[in-house]
């Protein structure tokens, strides 16, 4: 979009519009899958499985239920949330988005139907061929010079690319079963789920909205672009915590600790000195990728690099492999606090920068919090992750940070 011509001010508000989609959904999205993982070798409704899991039929069902719901609700209070973050701009598409994510949202769940059956390579191809197509169908519209109206029906299309998909999937692997037991099963278990994570992984929609309350499209627009944890370090650490989630119904505590803390070593090893790699190239690459305009969104990309510190420790994953997510939910209440007052502190401060600060240290301190409270079951954080090569990377990591941002760049 940055190179196709589209100003500042309309990616601030097409990623405003993303902003309130996401916000909306990827509480209760995150919730029901991630709690399905250990659900689907262990719950008390179907406790004999045939090749076909009525399991994944029930947890699609609930995504459907929740996207409806969720569309119901933007379309209710569209007027006062696109008034809200267009501003002065004619606001149009409104009800494009509602759409892209009533389509979008069950979706989610497909990656997850191939993992639970052991299906990796299909990961991967689907993977290849999803994303593809995604930038293939945006990149069309821009190229011919059409109306932005025209991204957004491509967004669209490759959303009902991807619900066809889900309907394939569910037909092959699942058993078209409908059970009250289990989806009462599954929402218990999700609900603390669903609240920390809406309390947790909303940081970036209130950095969102602080930055939106105190500056234009403009600079939310260079915010946005630079809040983006580096990719493969959230895509790693994320897939790494959602595989190991189900290995808790099938193999013993000890053994599933012990996998956890060898390949946490690996990530450590492979995506900490990528990260340090960006830290010295990101300032430099920015307006290259994007344009120089977007110049101070490195500056923001350079502080979410040090969350790669939060992401390579894993006691959500215990504590969710083990069925224990009212601490979460805890541990995400604490976080949310940290970041909203961090954040209106630091802004006043460092402004944009500000911001992107106080994210990093609500995740630091969330970790901790939950690091604890696994050290309090009796599991120590030794067990599960290589603390003294992780503590070196950490300081590394950092000192490179203070030297690009601080001497090199300041």
């Amino acid at each position: 979009m940055a190179k196709f011509g589209l100003s500042v001010n309309e990616i601030g508000i097409y990623e405003s519009l993303l902003l309130v989609a996401g916000f909306i959904s990827f509480s209760w999205i995150a919730g029901l899958i991630q709690t399905l993982l250990p659900l689907h070798n262990n719950n008390s409704t179907f406790k004999t499985q045939g090749k076909k899991s009525p399991v994944i039929f029930n947890a699609t069902i609930l995504l459907f239920v929740f996207s409806i719901l969720s569309a119901i609700v933007l379309y209710i209070f569209k007027n006062q949330i696109s008034g809200l973050i267009a501003k002065n701009t004619d606001f149009q598409y409104f009800n494009l988005f509602i759409l892209y994510m009533l389509v979008a949202s069950p979706t989610h769940i497909i990656e997850y139907i191939y993992l639970l059956n052991n299906k990796a390579k299909s990961i991967v191809f689907y993977g290849v061929l999803n994303f593809s197509l995604q930038v293939i169908l945006v990149a069309i519209p821009l190229l011919l010079g059409m109306n932005f109206v025209f991204v957004l029906w491509a967004m669209i299309a490759w959303m009902a690319f991807r619900f066809v998909w889900l309907i394939a999937l569910l037909f092959k692997y699942s058993e078209f079963k409908i059970s009250t037991s289990f989806i009462k099963e599954h929402l218990i278990l999700a609900f603390p789920l669903i609240l920390s994570t809406l309390l947790s992984g909303s940081a970036q929609y209130i950095d969102g909205v602080i930055v939106t309350g105190f500056f234009d499209e403009s600079k939310f627009a260079i915010f946005r672009y630079g809040a983006r944890e580096f990719p493969l370090v959230i895509l790693m650490a994320t897939a790494f915590s959602n595989g190991m989630i189900p290995e808790f119904s099938k193999s013993s505590k000890e053994e599933v600790l012990a996998t956890i803390r060898k390949k946490s070593t690996q990530l450590v090893h492979l995506l900490f000195p990528i990260s340090i790699a960006m830290l010295l190239i990101s300032n430099w690459i920015y307006p290259i990728i994007y344009n120089e305009q977007f110049a101070e969104s490195a500056k923001v990309f350079n502080i979410y690099l040090l969350l790669i510190i939060s992401r390579l420790v894993f006691p959500q994953t215990i504590l969710i492999g083990l069925k224990k997510t009212k601490t979460i939910l805890y541990a995400a209440v604490f976080e949310i606090i940290i970041n909203v007052l961090s954040s209106l502190i630091l802004v006043y401060y460092f402004g944009i920068i500000g911001v992107a600060y106080a994210t990093v240290i609500a995740y630091f301190f969330e970790k901790i919090f939950l690091a604890i409270s696994v050290q309090k079951i009796g599991i120590s954080i030794k067990s599960y992750i290589p603390l003294k090569l992780y503590t070196v990377y950490t300081i590394a990591i950092i000192c490179v940070y203070i030297l690009i941002d601080f001497v090199i760049y300041r």
